[in-house]
């Protein structure tokens, strides 16, 4: 088992090595330049968020003396979170103790997306009905894509009133609550669940200000101003009774602005 320090740091000191997988071996010790192939290491205690619940993977560095592995992928394996990527210098052995650091602005990026991510789906849920419900989502570095079920194309106005309404939010300054809690109690709560979905006793919600509920284990902000904005670039159909929304968030929503304010200006 892994034990997931992620919600309250992005870096710890002394992470323990307990496995090294090249290919499909087990090995007790690697040494630089002895793989091309990427290289899994499994910690004891770690910061990296492994590819879940639609949220990608952290990537990032962990660190020894004279060691550098470059993760360039985190993924979970029953109860254990996979480093993937390529020691750039030294070596590694099992029981060597690491200095495990994501790489925090990508995940602040993703935290902002992440919680836009909750923001959008009450929106929707408000705009269209409460059917508007999740069919998938993605969320990457200041970049989310999210699948709801409706059976028709969102008007121009409908798609503005939904942006209005998280930007709204966002720059209300809610604060952004994770807890865990019965699933009796979150029911009761209000939390948004997924028909169909499993859940165990105990689950974790995340709740923003008085707005969203929503269950959910990803890493979000502390506060929904922290998002910045959203904007949404596209609106699509993926399937019969499912629509696709992608937006942007934070400094990729601004570089995006900056672009279409450019184009506009040559047009």
């Amino acid at each position: 088992r892994s034990q997931f320090l992620g919600y309250q740091t992005t870096e710890i000191d002394d992470a323990r090595v307990v496995g090294i997988i090249v290919g499909d071996h087990l090995c007790d010790r690697l040494e630089n330049g002895q793989s091309q192939q990427p290289v899994t290491v499994v910690l004891d205690r770690t910061p990296f968020y492994g590819e879940m619940g639609g949220q990608v993977g952290d990537t990032g560095e962990l660190l020894a003396s004279d060691t550098r592995f470059e993760v360039t992928d985190t993924q979970v394996d029953g109860q254990l979170i996979l480093h993937r990527g390529h020691l750039r210098q030294g070596r590694l052995s099992l029981g060597a103790v690491v200095t495990a650091r994501v790489d925090a602005l990508r995940r602040q990026g993703i935290r902002r997306a992440h919680t836009a991510t909750h923001l959008l789906h009450y929106a929707l849920h408000k705009h269209l009905g409460t059917h508007a419900l999740q069919q998938g989502s993605k969320v990457d570095e200041d970049w989310l894509r999210f699948d709801f079920a409706h059976d028709a194309a969102l008007t121009d106005e409908q798609l503005r009133a939904i942006e209005d309404e998280v930007n709204q939010q966002i720059a209300a300054g809610a604060a952004v609550r994770a807890d865990t809690l019965p699933l009796a109690e979150a029911r009761k709560a209000g939390a948004i669940m997924l028909f169909g979905e499993k859940y165990p006793d105990v689950v974790r919600m995340v709740a923003i200000g008085d707005y969203s509920k929503e269950l959910c284990g990803g890493t979000h902000l502390e506060n929904v101003a922290q998002v910045g904005l959203m904007k949404i670039i596209a609106e699509e159909s993926v399937a019969a009774g499912v629509r696709r929304i992608t937006a942007l968030t934070g400094r990729a929503a601004l570089e995006w602005l900056g672009r279409a304010q450019a184009a506009l200006a040559r047009t």
